[in-house]
């Protein structure tokens, strides 16, 4: 099917005035799935938070995908609890407990479903947007199950490395290439946000969130220290930096100088976990830098705000 490629990059503008937004996130597998979290709900103002949805994946954090999906389904309930957020817990939903077979199987499960449903609900004029911040398997579901839903949406996905990076072994996309490919090959309005060479850089440190977070709530707190473990397990230094890379697509969303960005053609992902490139292909958004700064202040600034 030809993709009609003035209509998307219309699409792919930033929306303007507030805009219904739903989030999938692998809250348990590192520590920047929380900060996110909570700094999205904190942005009222712009975003509307109708879903929430629990993605697979596998690390040291978690025995399978089903098991890390369980533990980031458990995750996302701590956080409400530390922010006293009781709205979003009957709109928030198991995801798939594997990750794609192949690019045209779905793995059924309740988040899918939901966002199908929910996304048939909007328009081309007025889309849902979707945040993903993991492996694309649950996203790429929905579109497998409804491919019409890509007429609704718009996704914006932290996946993949830069464009220029030496290979593409990137944690979200790595996981569950077939859900990427889904993602990168459906046409769907595409917002990319790679994680080395771009999203690592919004980096912070453990004497910086000391000093901007410590004791301002038990949310901040709880931040603190689970990013001080997770660096003393990845590094085990004295020194560290932890980047929350999944805060940079919520910013993408927000009225702030926080990013720029560009149209790309949508990148081939190959499952040698390279990039192959084509110009005939369609265009995705290609965020490829980020005012760490700006981006940081207004996350400390509305994460200090919970009580």
């Amino acid at each position: 099917m030809a993709i009609d490629n003035a209509r998307l990059i219309r699409r792919l503008e930033k929306p303007k005035g507030l805009v219904d937004v739903v989030i999938d996130t692998d809250t348990f597998n590192e520590i920047d799935d929380q900060f996110a979290l909570a700094y999205l709900i904190q942005c009222e103002e712009k975003l509307r938070l109708k879903a929430v949805y629990a993605a697979p994946f596998h690390n040291h954090h978690s025995e399978s995908p089903a098991d890390g999906m369980e533990r980031s389904f458990q995750e996302i309930f701590k956080v409400y609890d530390l922010i006293k957020e009781d709205r979003y817990r009957n709109l928030t939903f198991r995801g798939a407990d594997r990750f794609l077979p192949s690019e045209t199987e779905a793995v059924e499960s309740a988040a899918a479903r939901d966002l199908v449903e929910r996304a048939m609900s909007y328009t081309e004029e007025n889309p849902l947007y979707v945040i993903g911040i993991a492996a694309a398997t649950n996203i790429a579901s929905a579109i497998l199950m409804k491919p019409e839903i890509i007429d609704r949406i718009v996704i914006i996905w932290k996946g993949g490395l830069a464009h220029d990076w030496p290979d593409n072994k990137s944690f979200n996309s790595g996981q569950d290439v077939a859900a990427a490919r889904v993602l990168m090959d459906s046409g769907v309005p595409l917002v990319q946000f790679p994680g080395m060479g771009v999203t690592n850089h919004f980096l912070t440190s453990g004497p910086e969130l000391e000093y901007w977070l410590r004791g301002k709530n038990a949310l901040c707190d709880y931040l603190i220290d689970i990013a001080a473990k997770e660096a003393k397990i990845c590094y085990g230094g004295k020194v560290w930096s932890r980047p929350i890379f999944d805060v940079a697509p919520v910013g993408w969303l927000l009225d702030g100088d926080f990013m720029l960005d560009r149209l790309e053609h949508s990148p081939i992902m190959q499952y040698n976990h390279y990039y192959s490139f084509d110009r005939r292909r369609h265009f995705i958004k290609y965020v490829y830098y980020i005012h760490r700064d700006n981006l940081m202040q207004d996350l400390f600034t509305k994460l200090a705000r919970y009580k």
